[in-house]
Order: C-alpha cells, then structure tokens, then sequence
C-alpha cells in the first residue's frame, strides 16, 4: 500500500525534480492559465475584436514554460 501511494503522489513529481507541492504549485499555475487561454477564446468566438491574440500568447508561453522544464 505504501508503494501505490508513493507512485502516486511522488514519481512522477520525482521525475521532474520536483516535491509534490512544487509540482502542484506548477501543474495549478499551468491549469489556471489553460482556463484563463479558454475563456479569452470563448469570447473571442463571440466577439471578434476582444481578445485577438491573448489565447495564442498564452498558449505559446506555456509552450516555453513546459518544454523548458
């Protein structure tokens, strides 16, 4: 049991090098940014005009941030 609780909340964080809780502070930062991208595509479905390029800068930004790791 404790080996299925360790694979779970630290291998993969360990093959990062990471804690857990950096790799939660990373994965919750990354996963706010995703919504944030979303939401100004949403509305940039609806109106044309706001939010032209924020979704793809965005995206492009944790782009480097992920393959930078």
């Amino acid at each position: 049991m404790t080996r299925v609780l360790t694979a779970l909340f630290s291998d993969h964080p360990a093959s990062v090098n990471e804690t857990y809780f950096e790799h939660m502070r990373f994965a919750a930062t990354f996963a706010f940014w995703l919504m944030a991208a979303a939401f100004c595509a949403a509305v940039h479905a609806i109106i044309p005009a706001l939010f032209e390029k924020t979704a793809g800068n965005i995206i492009r930004r944790l782009h480097d941030k992920i393959t930078n790791r």
